[in-house]
């Protein structure tokens, strides 16, 4: 059994995608998307080995690419700063809400309050229905000049 001869350029190829996906923050194949030889390698599929062995100049290339953005690629610098600005948004908007909460809590209490109230005034009525209004009388002949 004979092995297949190696395609040098498409393992370049790999690698230098691999790099180019690792550096956009879109890996493919890497789960972390750390900027890593060794994720770099896992992105490219190739074997460690094969890597280290025919393209060690790339490998150098990666981690140049690497220092030179700050070990951190600028898709995952956007989404940390989007998610620090939701995080923000996030924030005010439980705030807000905790004041709304408490005003309609309020609220609620005046409900039960003025339903009470009501409630007390409509008794009242019905009691005052019941009751005969007596008119006086008044007789002027009893009364002196």
């Amino acid at each position: 059994m004979t092995r297949q001869p190696r395609d040098l350029s498409a393992e370049r190829s790999a690698i230098e995608a691999a790099t180019a996906r690792l550096l956009a923050g879109t890996p493919l194949r890497s789960r972390s998307g750390k900027l890593t030889v060794t994720e770099m390698i896992t992105e490219s599929g190739l074997r460690r080995d094969v890597v280290y062995a025919d393209h060690t100049h790339l490998v150098e290339v990666f981690r140049a690419l690497v220092k030179v953005q700050s070990s951190t690629p600028t898709a995952m610098q956007d989404l940390a700063d989007e998610n620090a600005d939701l995080t923000q948004k996030l924030a005010a908007s439980r705030a807000e809400l905790a004041k709304e909460r408490a005003a309609a809590a309020t609220l609620r209490r005046l409900v039960v309050e003025l339903s009470l109230e009501l409630s007390q005034a409509q008794d009242q009525t019905r009691d005052q229905k019941n009751v005969v209004r007596l008119t006086a009388r008044t007789n002027t002949h009893l009364i002196g000049p």
